[in-house]
């Protein structure tokens, strides 16, 4: 039996630890641009049935609780928590922020479509807008020489004072992705996020049409990191733990006197 509570506390222990893995994650994200928090959930691990309830206790009558000993937790999965951050402001045209919904599109090196709420772009030396890793914005939109200001629209359309010209020209438009379980995108990374089985397929479009936030040109979105709901969670776990380490250090005198005794 003690045996078994070692057992129990160790998974404690690994789940406590991973709670901490995360917590530690979200602080020194805290000034990522556009970070969402992850939140870790755990369940129970199976349990050894030593009485069914319901199972006869006599010829006439049966057990109306049974017994069923827990063997431990695990951790089941980290979820992303995509409230919306503040935002802040730059001034900086091609620094955007979606309000609402929806993810900028950037292109990988290996050809894919990778998702982000990071809108910190700017303009490559070919005058493609990229992001801060240098991947191109799609649709890409080419920005010409002689430009002398740039604007985006709250549907990103993106337009272009161009010298000598007295009206703007319209360049193309940032177009937005949302999901339908957006919690089921993988992180890569990087401030990207992939599609996968569980997130569903992309509904791209403009900004502002079928659910898509608005873009705010010249802001950022800060991380949705709370630093003291994080502390307040770290000092949680850093007490579970010691009493999972309690435990274990219970259990050990208690074989080393049985151990004595026989």
């Amino acid at each position: 039996m003690t045996n078994a509570a070692l057992h129990v506390a160790r998974t404690g222990l690994d789940a406590q630890n991973s709670r901490l893995q995360v917590i530690a994650n979200n602080l020194a994200n805290v000034n990522t641009t556009g970070f969402k928090r992850d939140r870790a959930s755990f369940e129970t691990l199976s349990y050894q049935a030593i009485v069914t309830p319901g199972a006869p206790s006599s010829s006439q009558n049966r057990f109306a609780i049974g017994l069923n000993l827990g063997t431990g937790v695990k951790m089941n999965g980290i979820a992303r928590i995509d409230t919306q951050g503040s935002f802040t402001t730059t001034s900086n045209a091609l620094d955007l922020a979606i309000e609402g919904a929806g993810y900028f599109q950037v292109q990988t090196p290996d050809g894919r479509t990778a998702y982000t709420r990071a809108g910190d772009f700017s303009l490559s030396a070919e005058g493609t807008i990229v992001n801060a890793n240098g991947l191109p914005l799609q649709p890409q939109i080419q920005v010409p020489e002689g430009t002398t200001s740039i604007a985006v629209g709250a549907d990103g359309t993106v337009s272009a004072q161009l010298a000598g010209q007295s009206e703007p020209t319209e360049l193309g438009r940032v177009e937005t992705a949302r999901f339908v379980n957006s919690a089921g995108l993988q992180s890569i990374g990087n401030n990207l996020l992939i599609e996968t089985a569980a997130s569903g397929a992309p509904q791209v479009g403009a900004a502002g049409e079928e659910g898509r936030g608005n873009i705010r040109s010249g802001a950022l979105e800060a991380s949705n990191v709370n630093v003291v709901e994080e502390l307040v969670d770290m000092i949680e776990t850093q007490r579970a733990y010691e009493v999972n380490s309690k435990m274990i250090q219970t259990t050990d005198e208690m074989l080393q006197n049985a151990t004595q005794q026989l």
